[in-house]
């Protein structure tokens, strides 16, 4: 079977086209979107790591609002203990005087 000499030279060009100027195209817009996907990855591992932090920190603060509540509770007994040594007080007082 005989290839007419048109249909040789049009093949040959759309070969040459093709690894000289699709394949390099083909390999710069993979090779973009790699970098895409490991600068995604490095945002996100970051964003992780600052999402543990905040996790971390933000921990604490059930253990602030028990320490509130124990001042609160202390704060009351120290002044029902204050209310009774004015009391207490004011009976020695009385007694020392007599």
């Amino acid at each position: 079977m005989d290839v007419p000499i048109l249909v040789t030279v049009v093949w040959s060009l759309l070969l040459v086209v093709t690894v000289f100027v699709v394949v390099p195209v083909l390999v710069r817009l993979l090779h973009r979107i790699y970098l895409a996907a490991r600068l995604l990855e490095h945002n996100t591992a970051r964003a992780l790591a600052a999402g543990v932090g905040i996790a971390g920190n933000t921990g604490n603060i059930e253990a602030l609002n028990t320490t509130i509540g124990v001042a609160t509770d202390i704060l009351g007994t120290a002044t029902a203990i204050e209310e009774h040594a004015g009391t207490i007080e004011s009976a020695l007082g009385s007694r020392a005087t007599v």
